[in-house]
């Protein structure tokens, strides 16, 4: 199995009332109850934006510092994203599809080099 970044970006997102966004979250979390059915699921949020973030870390002569906001003044924020777990890019590509068709707009995938570190798990 391979783990996968499935993501959007929030100025990919057009203007929503709140009704049509608590439609897409029953649609897009009707695919988040796939996904955890099917065993392929890692993790999953959204609601991130420029206003959720808390701080910038940056290594400076050896020390971390650290600054309030984002570090870099960007056009594209992070929106939400889920990591999956399955057997190839097309796998990664049919949830990434289901997610854009849930939620009507577009998602990006990634695919992780290698697996990630789990919480909770050692390395010997």
């Amino acid at each position: 199995m391979t783990e996968y970044l499935i993501t959007f970006n929030d100025e990919w997102v057009p203007a929503h009332t709140p009704e049509e966004l608590a439609q897409k979250a029953k649609s897009g979390l009707a695919v988040i109850d796939e996904m955890r059915a099917e065993g392929v699921l890692i993790f999953t949020n959204g609601g991130l934006d420029r206003s959720t973030a808390v701080c910038s870390a940056e290594a400076v002569d050896g020390k971390a510092v650290i600054t309030d906001g984002p570090y870099a003044e960007t056009k594209e924020h992070l929106g939400g994203f889920a990591v999956v777990d399955v057997p190839d890019d097309e796998a990664a590509r049919y949830w990434a599809g289901r997610l854009a068709v849930a939620l009507d707009w577009p998602q990006e995938v990634h695919r992780f080099r290698g697996p990630g570190q789990r919480a909770g798990a050692r390395e010997p």
